[in-house]
């Protein structure tokens, strides 16, 4: 029988940690249904993380974990979209949703060097906010030059904006008469977190819901592309050790999207992988959150509340005259 290294060991504090982490944050989920898993772990982890000391020395299985079933997660997550689904939209939906993320990430960058956000924290809720919410900033984070402190940032944000949104925009269809299919269309291209577009669909009923999420997958494709980009810049801003011009676990997740495409793998496999990337994503969100500083974040808390503020503003208006103009 294989027995464990020395190294291996020395993993199993920090990965039995992130495992009751990770059941804590599904239990709040489950229970608070608008509060993402993820958003939780990454609270959970900034609570561990300012403790006096971390439980049983688990630092070392913590940057095990932000590292190897983060990438893993995203490779799983191309498990979600298919190209059919994408091209079902039409042409108008595809060039809306493309205009609103090009345009929310651009606008977001420099809305933080007016604001005086840093460029790390910057391009974190740039991502967060024109993609995919908290997966986004998880996939983005390991190619962009930041401090810990800003994912746990980027992904705040995401929650309470996104939140905002979520509330505002079915009272606002309601006052204004905007119906399921034109409604579900902008949940889906202004919301950031799938749950948060689930609850900013409903009131519009089923079709509204089933189209916002399709819109909002659509998003997640962009998601490669992007963190390519960022990659590309990285390289040409440093001088040092370069990051790869598409990291390994991005073409992963393109050689899944391809998968999905073809039909070839059965339905139950692609059900599977949902809380299978739920719960990878999640404990490498708690694993990140372990290593903010609360003094740091609170620096930073007034600057990065604007950014976030002026971004949904930005984000959700890209998203309704896109949609309005281009859907019909």
């Amino acid at each position: 029988m294989k027995t464990l290294t020395g190294t291996d060991s020395a993993l199993l504090p920090g990965i039995a940690l992130t495992g009751a982490a990770v059941a804590v944050a599904l239990a709040v989920s489950w229970l608070v249904p608008a509060l993402s898993a993820l958003t939780v772990a990454v609270v959970l982890g900034a609570v561990v993380g300012n403790l006096p000391r971390l439980p049983g020395g688990a630092r070392s299985g913590l940057t095990w974990v932000a590292r190897v079933p983060l990438r893993a997660g995203v490779v799983l997550l191309g498990l979600q979209l298919s190209i059919g689904q994408l091209l079902g939209l039409g042409a108008g939906t595809v060039l809306a949703v493309l205009i609103t993320v090009v345009a929310t990430f651009a606008g977001t960058l420099w809305l933080g060097r007016l604001l005086g956000v840093s460029r790390g924290l910057s391009l974190l809720v740039a991502t967060g906010f024109s993609i995919c919410g908290a997966s986004a900033v998880a996939a983005v984070e390991g190619v962009v030059d930041r401090e810990d402190e800003d994912v746990a940032t980027s992904v705040a944000m995401v929650t309470v904006f996104g939140t905002v949104a979520m509330v505002a925009l079915p009272i606002t269809f309601a006052g204004t008469g905007v119906g399921a299919d034109l409604g579900g269309r902008i949940a889906g291209a202004g919301v950031q977190e799938v749950a948060q577009v689930v609850a900013a669909a409903s009131p519009l009923g089923a079709s509204a819901v089933a189209l916002a999420v399709v819109v909002k997958l659509s998003r997640v494709v962009l998601l490669a592309p992007l963190v390519t980009g960022v990659s590309l810049l990285g390289r040409r801003r440093t001088t040092g050790a370069r990051p790869p011009i598409m990291p390994l676990f991005v073409a992963g997740f393109l050689v899944t999207v391809a998968l999905r495409s073809s039909g070839v793998l059965p339905e139950f496999v692609v059900d599977a992988s949902r809380p299978v990337t739920t719960l990878l994503l999640t404990a490498a969100l708690f694993a990140l959150g372990t290593a903010v500083r609360v003094g740091a974040l609170l620096r930073t808390g007034p600057r990065a509340f604007a950014l976030g503020t002026c971004s949904t503003i930005l984000v959700v208006a890209l998203a309704t005259t896109t949609m309005g103009l281009l859907s019909r």
